[in-house]
């Protein structure tokens, strides 16, 4: 009886020894098979959400659909690698847009101007280019990945002290001036993007819209034209509590793990990109240090 308890007691030890290993080997299995992805997170920066906002989905729930919004991605991958394209700009670039001339076969057309407002998601990512011509305020609406687009440069990587720039329509046109003829202004590799805090001067009304109600900081000189009722009106129209709407805030944003997972998938192919956008600028600045 006592031999067969202390076999009946081995057995049960090196049972319960055989399940332990298992479950470490299944465990490290199971870690070395994520890895990978979880590198792969961990490799995106978290700027990329700012330098590729259109790879982002629409945080509408009733405008969500995983497949289309995938397949998206994948035909923007694909724009990306046919046509030059910069890997990042913002509100208040000043960038030069060369497409083709859809009434003119074999012709194109070159617009620089200043990026005054970037909206839409996927494949209607659209920006809007102002400049002024002639004495004459012309803004051009472009199509990020229109088939018509045959290069895009940024001239002047730069921010402004607002998300959107419509009122450079009701300011002096210096502030929305530039040449056409206008070179590129290269910033130093590994640099941050600065921040341009010049602030236009208003023309005396009659405004396109009421300026005074939008919490503007790039606007020098709003006081001078606003009454006492304006001001009045603009204070009772003031929302300060939507900055601590949390709701709010989840509902017009995508949560950041999901962003994490959307640039996981694109990064990869972004890199290269990025390498062969810094090895064609190397290769164009070897000319003009050697003369």
């Amino acid at each position: 009886m006592i031999i067969s308890r202390l076999i009946n007691k081995r057995i049960c030890n090196a049972t319960a020894l055989q399940r332990a290993v298992s479950s470490t080997s299944s465990s490290q299995n199971a870690i070395t098979s994520e890895s990978p992805k979880h590198r792969r997170t961990s490799l995106v920066s978290p700027s990329y959400r700012f330098m590729y906002p259109e790879f982002l989905p629409d945080p509408k729930p009733e405008w969500r659909n995983l497949i289309r919004e995938k397949l998206e991605r994948k035909d923007m991958l694909a724009r990306r690698s046919k046509i030059e394209m910069p890997s990042e700009f913002y509100v208040g670039s000043v960038l030069a847009v060369t497409s083709s001339d859809p009434h003119a076969a074999g012709k194109t057309s070159r617009f620089v101007g200043i990026c005054i407002d970037r909206q839409g998601c996927g494949l209607r990512a659209k920006f809007i280019l102002r400049n002024v011509i002639d004495h004459q305020g012309v803004e051009v609406l472009y199509d990020m990945y229109d088939p018509t687009l045959q290069k895009l440069e940024v001239l002047r990587l730069e921010k402004r002290l607002d998300d959107k720039l419509y009122y450079l329509r009701d300011c002096l046109p210096e502030f929305s001036t530039f040449d056409l003829n206008m070179e590129a202004d290269i910033l130093p590799e590994g640099s941050e993007v600065p921040i341009n805090d010049t602030k236009a001067v208003l023309k005396p009304r009659p405004w396109l819209e009421r300026w005074e109600r939008q919490d503007l900081k790039g606007i020098s000189n709003l006081e001078e034209f606003l009454t006492p009722k304006m001001v009045r009106q603009a204070k009772q129209r003031e929302t300060p509590w939507e900055q601590y709407d949390l709701m709010k805030e989840y509902r017009r944003t995508i949560p950041a793990e999901e962003q994490s997972q959307i640039y996981s998938e694109v990064y990869s192919e972004l890199h290269q990109f990025e390498l062969a956008r810094k090895k064609m600028k190397r290769k164009r600045n070897i000319p003009s240090k050697l003369a």
